[in-house]
């Protein structure tokens, strides 16, 4: 039985990972970070935090890690190349935030059980937006001990935390949850590109059907939160994310083709529908003047 956690370290403070770290500080935990860039720690200004200089020297700090990484390249880089696995104490807790290979998820489990460490996938949804907020969902896999140890950490920034199942379960999760949000993006991108041949209100369109039945997360995001600037970074996540979700389908015996090609598609089309939204609230703009 894991005892209750007091030190949280964390690793990854980028748009959504630094606003996570901000709510484990709102809450009193003692707050222990490290950054490849200086830049990135402003990210925790308004909260009590203490820097580390290194990432070994952070990891015998704590008694939970969270890494909010882009790929699982990045967690094998600062487990073992930064010296974190070889500088944490027994029982440190490890968790990923990031979305990777539920495959390569069980290999890094292992590597850090052989570490002393105990390991925990535990993926967000919610982007940026949902971090601020403090309402992502938290996928979580791994033992039920260590789960309950860690909740109370995931609770800061999230509003729904669930334990999902053994290792690769919480990555498997959020790997179908991507899938139907990115293959969903497809159908808001045709539905607005037929909109526009009909000379529809597009701002309007989006923000009526928002709440209503036709409303889904894909059509709020791209109606709302993606940029055409945002669009160009976000899409090459999504594929990345199909892939992974394709792989992992692939090798539990599934057959991905049909959503993989149509999440890509909707990947591919992300950045002409964020600028058709933004040019049509322009234009509603310029009239309204």
């Amino acid at each position: 039985m894991h005892k209750e956690i007091s030190k949280v370290g964390f690793i990854g403070l980028g748009d959504q990972g630094g606003p996570m770290a901000e709510a484990i500080g709102e809450r009193g935990f003692e707050l222990h970070v490290w950054a490849r860039r200086p830049a990135s720690l402003a990210a925790v200004e308004k909260v009590p935090h203490q820097v580390h200089e290194s990432v070994a020297g952070l990891a015998g700090s704590v008694e939970l890690l969270a890494l909010c990484l882009r790929d699982d390249a990045d967690i094998w880089d600062v487990l073992d190349n930064q010296g974190l696995l070889a500088n944490i104490a027994p029982g440190t807790i490890i968790v990923n935030h990031g979305t990777g290979d539920p495959v390569e998820a069980d290999r890094i489990a292992a590597h850090i059980v052989e570490a002393g460490g105990v390991y925990l996938d535990a993926p967000v949804s919610g982007g940026s937006p949902g971090a601020r907020t403090r309402t992502l969902t938290t996928f979580v896999s791994g033992t039920p001990d260590v789960f309950e140890a860690a909740r109370a950490v995931f609770e800061t920034f999230s509003d729904t935390v669930k334990l999902m199942g053994a290792v690769g379960a919480g990555q498997f999760t959020k790997l179908f949850n991507n899938a139907l949000t990115i293959t969903n993006m497809k159908n808001v991108e045709d539905v607005l590109a037929l909109a526009r041949q009909v000379c529809l209100d597009i701002p309007a369109l989006i923000d009526v059907i928002s709440t209503s039945s036709g409303g889904s997360a894909a059509l709020r995001a791209l109606g709302h939160d993606i940029s055409p600037e945002l669009a160009e970074h976000v899409h090459t996540l999504m594929q990345k994310d199909m892939h992974h979700f394709a792989d992992a389908v692939r090798a539990r015996g599934g057959n991905p083709e049909q959503i993989l090609e149509r999440g890509i598609a909707g990947a591919l089309g992300l950045v002409e529908a964020a600028q058709l939204v933004a040019a049509s609230r322009d234009d509603a703009e310029s009239r309204a003047r």
